[in-house]
């Protein structure tokens, strides 16, 4: 099993995709929570430098209640994390990974919660897919 749900993004700067990306999750229903910007923060807490890279902390709140309702503890796995970063081996590039749903079921062994993770599969799949019109590599 795969842990990412992923497309490959070329022609377009970073910015652009991280709005078409919030866009696309949104049109699925989810909204986004949060939002990290992982190379500000190495750099202000390390000083290390590091590719442009963003989590952005996305959430259905019917999917996450189904899921809930299954497992309090699956809130663990909660939100979907969805990184926009930059390809550090192909210049251009910009790599959209959404986490796999499935790693809820995986993880806990909990078989009532494969419909919500097949559901939210879809939902999050069907928002990757939206990207491609921007020259996207299916992975």
């Amino acid at each position: 099993m795969d842990i990412a749900l992923s497309t490959t993004l070329t022609d377009t700067d970073f910015d652009t995709v991280v709005d078409a990306v919030k866009t696309a999750l949104s049109d699925q229903g989810f909204g986004v929570l949060t939002e990290i910007d992982m190379q500000a923060t190495i750099k202000a807490k390390l000083d290390e430098d590091m590719e442009q890279y963003l989590i952005l902390g996305a959430c259905n709140p019917a999917l996450a209640h189904r899921a809930l309702g299954v497992m309090r503890q699956i809130g663990l796995l909660l939100p979907c994390n969805v990184v926009v970063r930059t390809d550090t081996t192909t210049p251009g590039a910009i790599i959209v990974e959404a986490m796999n749903p499935d790693i809820m079921v995986q993880s806990t062994g909990e078989p009532a919660l494969s419909a919500v993770a097949t559901e939210a599969t879809t939902k999050l799949r069907a928002a990757i897919d939206t990207l491609g019109g921007q020259g996207a590599e299916r992975n």
